[in-house]
């Protein structure tokens, strides 16, 4: 459950992802099993309705529910279950009694509403041609990414539509006016697009003089692109792990809780970086530029 992958879009984009899910094989019967068939006949179920209909203990009801959401296959109606999923009891307990701003936290499995299976619509594109599921996807790392070319889906889960699939949206909205294609980021092949609200941010970011500004983010970031698009060791999307850029590059990092110089530097500069990954910071240092070896 720790390592599924967790996915939040709006409720009406629902059917534009649920084709990407794998079908569910089941070999033999399980609690899950009995929790599923249990939703199947009886719809929408509280936590204390469902333990006293499968008859299980409460550990077993919450594993076989973390199952059953892990394969996309129930949902409930807050956060409240996916926190009561991922937490352990005794942590879960102790925020419940803790006060919080607005009122206690609400973080336990019966206050997670009920849980229903979670509907699952079957795509009515053509095959062969782009279907509202490609369109959405094209939407999504426009947004996301501002310009988009092949080499992006390197970050990108292997379950988005193929680049061909999405090349023949990016052309429909090219031939609509709607984005532009060009070549926006030197050095890489292919076809690019852009939001037309980006072509003009991209010329300003190019004629802006360096000022050493640090930025850390998550290694989950879709922005990490060390070692990808950008020079520098590859560092694992994992939680925990971080990246710094000074002016748009990567010059360190933490893996594995170790902190990693992804350029040459000083030993001055290589404490500015510690500090800055330590600190998470955003702060703008206006000092001169930190990398030594550009």
């Amino acid at each position: 459950m720790r390592t599924t992958p967790i996915v939040l879009l709006p409720l009406r984009n629902l059917a534009a992802w649920n084709p990407l899910m794998q079908p569910v094989q089941t070999s033999e019967p399980s609690r899950a099993q009995l929790v599923f068939d249990a939703l199947t006949q009886h719809g929408a179920m509280f936590f204390d309705e469902l333990r006293s209909d499968v008859r299980l203990l409460d550990t077993e009801l919450e594993n076989a529910l973390g199952e059953l959401v892990s394969l996309g296959l129930v949902n409930a109606d807050s956060f409240a279950g996916l926190w009561a999923l991922l937490a352990p009891a005794t942590r879960r307990n102790s925020f419940g009694r803790r006060p919080r701003r607005g009122g206690r936290f609400i973080g336990g499995m019966d206050d997670a509403g009920r849980w229903a299976l979670l509907r699952r619509a079957e795509s009515s594109a053509v095959p062969g041609t782009p279907g509202p599921d490609s369109l959405e996807h094209v939407v999504t790392l426009l947004r996301r990414y501002g310009v988009v070319f092949w080499h992006l889906l390197e970050r990108e889960p292997d379950w988005l539509p193929p680049w061909r699939d999405l090349l023949r949206v990016f052309h429909r909205l090219e031939a609509r006016g709607e984005i532009r294609g060009g070549r926006f980021v030197a050095g890489l092949a292919g076809e690019q697009f852009a939001l037309p609200e980006v072509v003009p941010l991209l010329r300003t970011m190019r004629n802006r003089p360096t000022e050493g500004s640090f930025v850390a983010i998550s290694a989950v970031d879709p922005l990490n692109f060390a070692g990808t698009l950008l020079p520098g060791e590859k560092v694992p999307a994992l939680p925990g792990n971080r990246v710094l850029y000074c002016d748009g590059l990567p010059v360190g990092a933490v893996i594995a809780g170790k902190t990693r110089f992804l350029v040459k530097l000083d030993a001055q500069s290589q404490e500015r970086v510690r500090w800055h990954l330590v600190q998470r910071s955003f702060d703008r240092m206006l000092a001169s530029p930190l990398m030594t070896g550009r």
